[in-house]
């Protein structure tokens, strides 16, 4: 393995009663004594004690902490855990609930909703494998209240590590105000540094209003029917994630995407291995025609595209990406450079006013919740004087979740070649179907390496089922500058999908066992 570089406490009246734990809130009555308490990690009765305080029937002391984070999603939950760990007091602000789009309306209900197609899957293929089942339908309440059952205990039990750590939990919209300031209605919350990690939104295209049959993502979370057919406008990572779903569901599904491949940003012959997956699964797909416009009625929509066709169906899903949640919330009033909405920082994630950073998907580039989760771990190491490493995004892990399963880290083939040069650079393509184990689940695919010549590995890239569950291994590789001759030596198990990586490794190393 080689080395390598990447880059007043509270101001409170005098002591009437025994002083509050670091980061707690105490309301003074008349008679100066407390009259509600709300110690501890949350604030639950906002509304009414701004109500008070404005008829002046009491006082509120200030809140001041080392750090005050705005938003309670993936970025800003990370950063206040790690931040207590350091020893810093955190305010943790949050209008929704705690775990934030990630957990509520995006990862973990649409992966649950992705488990009980691949179910679904598996009790229409059964015979195959000589198991008698019958698939008799999709019963939606039911997926629905599973997907609920996984979201709830996730918040459940992070609402719990957050309290035990003693983050003080802010209810309520917050506004930055100043570089040290965030208001939450009535209450002040003042740290010596603000994190901003307000996360993102649906986004839709100029002219395209979201409504009635014209859905995103939040919606088709929440369908409690299966759509007999479904247009997706969008090939990315969303896009291909609810076709897939809808698919294994029954539905009939048509993705709409403007670039020329599906996950236009995975390597191409990946896109194109699960274009060909999809194909053979009934999923229709239009590429390299543009939106147009759509019309709806009670019975569906139509959809038209610029070459003059259509598609019909009962919904149409905008899955165009998201966009930053940043508006009316004081970031550029108070100084802060901004660029189509995103917040703009330097290298170790400080905006353009000094003391106040950001994290996740309000940054420009990759809009992932494990890149926030990092972003957030980063800005409390940073803040604690720990000079925590840089991590590119180029190589952070990406994974999608349809059927097959595509991953990557690092840079494409046609990218690495831009990089570093045409002639500097090789790769191996290993196909899954000399893999045991792949051969057991019935899955096919590749893993492809990409390295420099008499140098690192710099990008891996996969189609398959479960590959998701290999991409540890390989962003590791890249992240660390492994060499393939680093790797070729270390077992992996058999029978494994993980073999199929050591394989492409041992062929870039240059002794192939089961590559040609």
């Amino acid at each position: 393995m080689r080395d390598h570089a990447q880059s007043e406490h509270f101001a409170c009246r005098p002591h009437r009663a025994p002083p509050p734990p670091t980061g707690s809130k105490v309301v003074w009555g008349e008679n100066d004594s407390p009259v509600q308490p709300v110690g501890g990690p949350s604030i639950r009765a906002a509304d009414r004690v701004a109500d008070l305080v404005r008829k002046g029937d009491i006082r509120v002391s200030e809140q001041n902490f080392d750090i005050v984070v705005l938003g309670g999603g993936s970025g800003g939950y990370a950063a206040a855990l790690r931040a207590v760990q350091l020893g810093s007091s955190v305010a943790l602000i949050e209008k929704d609930k705690l775990g934030g789009t990630c957990l509520h309306r995006g990862c973990i209900p649409t992966k649950a909703l992705l488990h009980a197609a691949e179910i679904a899957d598996g009790a229409k293929e059964s015979e195959k494998f000589g198991v008698k089942a019958s698939f008799e339908g999709i019963d939606m309440p039911a997926v629905n209240a599973y997907r609920d059952g996984v979201v709830s205990s996730k918040w459940k039990g992070l609402q719990g590590l957050v309290k035990a750590r003693g983050i003080t939990v802010v209810e309520g919209e917050g506004r930055l105000t100043s570089p040290t300031t965030v208001q939450v209605g009535d209450q002040t919350i003042t740290g010596k540094n603000v994190v901003l990690a307000t996360g993102s939104y649906s986004r839709t295209l100029p002219g395209l209003e979201i409504g009635g049959r014209v859905i995103t993502s939040e919606t088709a979370l929440q369908l409690e029917w299966v759509p007999r057919r479904v247009a997706v406008l969008g090939g990315g990572v969303i896009g291909v994630e609810f076709a897939s779903v809808w698919r294994s569901f029954g539905a009939d599904v048509t993705i709409i995407e403007a670039l020329p491949h599906l996950v236009p940003n995975e390597e191409e012959s990946v896109s194109k291995q699960l274009e060909r997956a999809f194909r053979k699964r009934g999923i229709d797909y239009k590429l390299g025609t543009r939106f147009q416009g759509v019309t709806q009625d009670d019975s569906g929509v139509v959809v038209t595209l610029e070459d003059g066709s259509t598609v019909e169906a009962d919904l149409l899903l905008v899955a165009v990406g998201r966009g930053p949640a940043t508006h009316n919330l004081g970031y550029e009033e108070v100084g802060i450079e901004m660029d189509r909405g995103f917040v703009l920082t330097n290298d170790r994630l400080e905006t353009s006013v000094p003391g106040v950073y950001a994290v996740g998907d309000i940054v420009p580039g990759l809009q992932l919740a494990h890149r926030g989760f990092q972003q957030g771990i980063f800005v409390a190491e940073e803040l604690a004087g720990q000079n925590p490493i840089v991590v590119d995004d180029v190589n952070i892990p990406k994974v999608t979740y349809s059927d097959p399963e595509v991953a990557s880290v690092g840079y494409t083939e046609a990218k690495a070649k831009e990089q570093f040069g045409d002639d500097k650079v090789s790769s191996y393509e290993y196909n899954l179907g000399g893999n045991g184990k792949s051969h057991i689940l019935g899955t096919s695919g590749s893993i492809k390496v990409v390295r420099v010549e008499d140098g690192p590995v710099v990008g891996v890239h996969m189609i398959g089922a479960r590959v998701g569950e290999l991409i540890g291994e390989a962003q590791l590789a890249v992240n660390w500058e492994a060499y393939p001759e680093d790797v070729a030596p270390l077992l992996h198990a058999h029978p494994t999908q993980n073999e199929a990586l050591g394989e492409a490794f041992l062929k870039l190393a240059g002794k192939p066992l089961h590559a040609m």
